[in-house]
Order: structure tokens, then C-alpha cells, then sequence
């Protein structure tokens, strides 16, 4: 009962400052300072202060997803906005305005996890049980790694292209304030900022709930997030391990059809938590902003690509029971984010289908043929679309076993940020014939990091 109460003061006090425009943000609301950690109250404020921090706009608030998926194959971007534009023509520049908002809010919300990682321990309130200061650290933990995770996908090169030895991005872990002053330290590699990561999620599962909603840290989404790291680095015992661990945790399960968006059902393993009132915070834009028809009161920016289109068979539910036509019929619209008024839909982070394709693909690919168990999960799938299921003999070999994986998860997973890493992380193309290598495949360092005098090496042909 009193973390309920807690809690629901933290979110009083977070949601004063949702109001204020994220481009207006001052130094001093980072919650990094003493004052900030007097007691529970205001730890668990900063807590959720960090949590608030992951639904901006340039964080999960929908760019770098929307980003993920044009910049693979699954969306036609139509947008207006020149600074996306570059990135859908692969001609950006290191001064791209979207790029730097990306990169400096993702670091505001390292930082605030800091914050909490390194005061909580030292908060003296007699009320205040070690335990209990424990699981807000683990949160810090979760949400410090999953932030992590989204740079270092964005702006190095993928795991598998050279098993981690190409620069990665700047770890921090120390609480400080994203101002003029601040320096970023010198870029560690992809490995060591996986191990970093890694690390931490490792650190929380002791003391993170099994149950603890589903907008928030708990084992499940832990252990999700470690499979897909493990995945995304062709470890692939350690990501069918994880996968495993989730779906036999018996907290979550296959929604029987595609109703589940935005309803935080069993299907859902951890989603960033949207309101109306959050709306400030995704500035000009949000998930539904940029996936609906103009004519709904949205961008319309993200309709899908053909070749998506083509990828659906008839009669598929995902396809189905998740699209809609702009009102002139020419361009098909997902319809997973409804709430184009608002954008009050939230952001689906981790989920359990996902669990079980990240299976599949790791017994698939240790198998290096068809196995048994990931073509049960195919099917399991493609029944819940209605669709027919395949045989072992439908397979010409190993490698067209794991490109069907793949194709299935793309229609399970589509406008949910994950096909720009799925097709790098195993060799193959994104837009424009980018391969993972490629100077345009990952984001420049933002200029304006590196005239600041920070350690931040730019990235190849930037």
C-alpha cells in the first residue's frame, strides 16, 4: 500500500512538468541534484522522473522506431520533415537537427537512471527499506540498459559485423546534467558497451518483481531485453535461454488475436506508458502521429512500403485486422497506434510473441537446419493469423528455414522498431542497398558533441 502511495505522488509531480515543451527543458529539472534524494518520496519521484524521460519524442516517443522502420524496407516515407528526409535518401549530415535531438535525449534519460542509481543507496528515511531501495535502483538499471541499447543499435555498427570491435557510443554512468559544460568521455566498442549492458540487467534481476505492471521494470522484461541482446549478437544459446525463461515465467501468453495493442494484456511484457497528457513530450509528433492518414488528424508520414504489402498473404490476420486505407484508397496505414488525436497509445517495447520468434531464430540458426521446436512457434504464429502451417519438407535448406523466421517475424513485429536490426544483425540490406558497414547504415555523431570538445570520434564518412 505504500508504494501505491508513493507511487501515485511521483506521478503528481512528474505530470506538473509534462506540460512544458522538450525543447524547453532547464538543467535543473534532471532530478540529478542532493535535493532530489532527501527521502522515499522524492527517490521514487526521481524514479519515475527517469521513466517519464524514455517517452520523449527522440527517445520511445516514436522517432528512432519510425527510423528503424523506413529506414528498413517496411515503410514508404512521405514525411515533410528535411532532417528525415536525409535519412530516408541516406544522405545525412552530421548536423541533423533529428539525429543530435535523438542522441542528447537519449543521454538525458542515461542520465536520470544515474541520478537514481547513485543517490538511492545513500537516501537516510528510517521508512526506506534496503529492499525496497534495491528494486528502485534495479529500475534504474533496466531503464539505464534499454536506453543503452537503442544508441548503440543507432549510431555503431552492428554486433555480428565485426564482433563488436567497431566504436560504439560513450558510456555513462555517472549522474550529471546534459548543459553546455557537460563532455562526453571517449566512445567504448559495441562489445564493451554490450557487456555494459548486459551487466546491468544481470545486476537488476535479483531484485526486480516478477509482477510490477507492465509499464515498468520487472523480471520478464529483463530477461526479455537480455534475449534480444543475446540475439542481436548471435549468442544464440544465451538468447533461446532468456526467450524461455520469459515464456515459462507463466506471467505472460499469446494473445488469441491482434486486439492487444495499447491494452496492456498478457501479451504485453514491458511497454513505455502513454497518456493524453504526455502528448507535449512527443513535441510534433508520436507513434500514431506518424502512423496514420493525414485525413485522421495525423502526419501520415509512415504508410506501409509495397514491399511490406507484398509480404502479407491473404487472408493474414496481421494484415487484416491491422490496416486501413487513407480515404482516397491509395496508401495503406497500420492501424496498431489508433489515437492519432493524442497520441496516447503506448509505446510496445517488449512483448511475448517476440519471445517466441527470438527462440525460433536461435534454434534455428544453432540447428543451422530445421528444427523441430522454432517450426512449432512458426506455426503456433501463423495460426493465430490464420493461416495454413508449414512442413520440414516446404524448406530447401537451414538458410531458407531462417529467412521464413525472419519474413514471420517482420509481419508479427512490423511499425514496432525492430526490422532496421533485423535485417543488419544478419548481413542483409536496408534502404538504398545499405549494407551493415556502410557510413550511412549508422547515425554521424552529432557535430555539435564533437565542437564541445567531447571524446567522441565521428563515425566513418561523416
Amino acid at each position: 500500500m505504500k508504494n501505491i502511495f508513493y507511487l501515485l505522488l511521483a506521478v503528481l509531480l512528474v505530470g506538473f512538468s509534462a506540460c512544458e515543451d522538450r525543447l524547453e527543458i532547464e538543467p535543473e529539472q534532471d532530478l540529478s541534484t542532493e535535493a532530489a534524494f532527501d527521502n522515499e518520496l522524492a527517490a521514487r519521484a526521481s524514479l519515475t522522473g527517469a521513466y517519464g524521460r524514455i517517452l520523449f519524442l527522440d527517445v520511445f516517443g516514436a522517432m528512432p522506431q519510425i527510423i528503424a522502420d523506413f529506414q528498413a524496407d517496411n515503410v514508404n516515407f512521405i514525411g515533410s520533415f528535411p532532417t528525415l528526409q536525409a535519412i530516408n535518401n541516406s544522405s545525412v549530415l552530421a548536423d541533423n537537427t533529428s539525429i543530435g535531438a535523438i542522441f542528447r535525449d537519449h543521454y538525458r534519460a542515461i542520465l536520470a537512471a544515474n541520478a537514481v542509481i547513485d543517490r538511492v543507496p545513500g537516501v537516510d528515511d528510517p521508512g526506506f527499506s534496503e529492499a525496497e531501495k534495491a528494486q528502485v535502483i534495479a529500475e534504474a538499471k533496466f531503464i539505464r540498459a534499454i536506453v543503452n541499447f537503442s544508441l548503440v543499435n543507432l549510431f555503431a555498427q552492428p554486433y555480428t559485423y565485426d564482433n563488436g570491435a567497431s566504436p560504439g557510443i560513450a558510456i555513462v554512468t555517472a549522474p550529471d546534467v546534459l548543459d553546455g559544460n557537460f563532455v562526453f568521455p571517449a566512445r567504448s566498442t559495441v562489445a564493451e558497451v554490450y557487456a555494459a549492458i548486459e551487466n546491468d540487467l544481470l545486476e537488476a534481476l535479483p531484485d526486480l518483481p516478477e509482477v510490477n505492471g507492465r509499464t515498468r521494470a520487472s523480471v520478464g522484461a529483463a530477461n526479455g531485453l537480455l534475449s534480444r541482446l543475446y540475439l542481436y549478437k548471435d549468442d544464440n544459446v544465451n538468447a533461446a535461454e532468456r526467450a524461455l525463461m520469459v515464456i515459462e515465467e507463466g506471467n505472460y501468453a499469446l494473445a488469441p488475436n491482434y486486439n492487444f495493442y495499447n491494452q496492456l494484456t498478457p501479451e504485453t511484457i514491458f511497454d513505455v506508458a502513454m497518456t493524453a497528457a504526455d502528448n507535449s513530450r512527443t513535441g510534433s509528433g508520436g507513434w500514431a502521429s506518424f502512423y496514420n492518414p493525414a485525413e485522421a488528424g495525423a502526419r501520415g508520414d509512415c504508410p506501409f512500403s509495397q514491399d511490406l504489402l507484398d509480404a502479407f498473404e491473404d487472408g493474414d490476420r496481421r494484415f487484416e485486422d491491422l490496416h486501413q486505407l487513407n480515404p482516397a484508397g491509395t496508401l495503406v496505414y497500420t492501424t496498431k497506434f489508433p489515437d492519432a488525436t493524442t497520441n496516447s497509445d503506448n509505446a510496445p517495447m517488449i512483448r511475448i510473441t517476440e519471445m517466441y520468434l527470438n527462440r525460433a531464430e536461435a534454434l534455428a540458426k544453432i540447428a543451422n537446419g530445421v528444427d523441430g521446436e522454432a517450426l512449432d512457434i512458426i506455426n503456433t504464429l501463423r495460426d493465430r493469423a490464420g493461416l495454413d502451417p508449414f512442413e520440414s519438407s516446404d524448406f530447401a535448406d537451414g538458410n531458407d528455414f531462417l529467412m521464413t523466421i525472419l519474413d514471420e517475424r517482420r509481419k508479427e513485429l512490423c511499425f514496432e522498431g525492430h526490422r532496421r536490426m533485423d535485417l543488419l544483425r544478419n548481413g542483409l540490406p536496408i534502404i538504398n542497398g545499405l549494407m551493415p558497414g556502410d557510413n550511412q547504415t549508422v547515425m554521424p555523431i552529432p557535430v555539435r558533441e564533437i565542437d564541445l570538445g567531447s571524446s567522441l570520434p565521428q563515425n566513418p564518412g561523416y
